[in-house]
């Protein structure tokens, strides 16, 4: 009788910083008879955070979906690792890429540690396997999650539930992390360990794109902001150069503000309230009286 060996996997090999992870090329969709993206091109490079912002339903989801494979384009291609992203299996696919969805539900009495350890799955016929319990506790570690490590998910809160699907993600080990949303139900502090961890995954040579509705995040975190407006991206660069007043204030339909921080000199971005005139119906009354809301504070700087 022949015994048969459990079948491997092949442990990627790390890109060198620079190389291209991920790339979306002319990629359309369309969800519900609406084009929701038109001919987008994007990159994901090792050694660079990519910032996906734009108002609500720009496309910037579904970008990210594309690029996990949740979504197939009706036309152009994703490619991970310079092949097409359906040219690889799934475990494949998993030990390149990590995903952070908008959404995560746990609904069975699962611990932390339990879901966290998930994120270990596709390294399980791999060499790699020897390090799931290191990379279980530094996940948890990162994530200011270890002191819940026997806490059942569901009894959590939302913020302490997002910080246990990041921490699944981390597990995973992959160099480049696609995230939607990280940040959306976290107090400040946690918002900024987020992203602190990505900038540090990032300059050990990983990769990231991230969703996120606050700009300032992205002026802060981001190597590259790509700003996407009805299905198209209209600029993509360092934030410097593409989070303009004017750039933002067409595409968000609201007077945008970019100041320098008077003692760091690092990128702020705020709404303009003195400049926004919001629509009123006949007969109602001022927002804020006569005069309007007052002016905010303001820094010299470059614009």
């Amino acid at each position: 009788m022949i015994a048969l060996r459990p079948r491997t996997t092949a442990v990627p090999e790390r890109r060198p910083v620079g190389a291209t992870l991920a790339e979306a090329r002319q990629v359309r969709v369309t969800l519900g008879g609406t084009r929701v993206l038109d001919g987008v091109d994007l990159q994901a490079r090792a050694g660079e955070v990519v910032a996906l912002v734009g108002p609500n339903g720009a496309g910037k989801s579904t970008l990210l979906g594309a690029l996990t494979g949740d979504l197939t384009p009706e036309s152009g291609a994703v490619l991970v690792d310079d092949q097409p992203l359906t040219s690889w299996t799934p475990t494949e696919l998993a030990l390149r890429r990590a995903v952070l969805p908008q959404q995560v539900t746990v609904t069975f009495p699962f611990t932390v540690t339990d879901v966290v350890q998930m994120g270990r799955a596709p390294w399980a016929r791999t060499a790699a396997s020897s390090l799931d319990d290191i990379a279980v506790r530094a996940a948890l570690d990162d994530a200011d999650i270890a002191h819940l490590a026997e806490r059942h998910v569901p009894s959590l809160s939302g913020g302490e539930r997002a910080r246990v699907a990041l921490a699944r993600v981390l597990a995973q080990a992959t160099q480049l992390v696609l995230l939607d949303e990280p940040t959306a139900a976290l107090d400040v502090r946690h918002q900024e360990l987020v992203l602190s961890i990505v900038r540090r995954r990032v300059a050990n040579g990983d990769g990231a794109v991230v969703v996120l509705h606050d700009l300032g995040l992205a002026a802060a975190y981001a190597d590259r902001v790509a700003i996407l407006a009805d299905g198209h991206i209209v600029a993509d660069g360092p934030p410097a150069t593409v989070l303009t007043p004017e750039l933002l204030t067409a595409v968000y339909q609201y007077p945008i503000d970019v100041i320098r921080h008077p003692g760091t000199g690092a990128l702020l971005v705020l709404p303009d309230r003195a400049g926004f005139a919001a629509p009123a119906g006949p007969g109602a009354p001022p927002l804020a009286g006569p005069a309007g809301p007052p002016a905010p504070r303001t820094a010299e700087g470059p614009r």
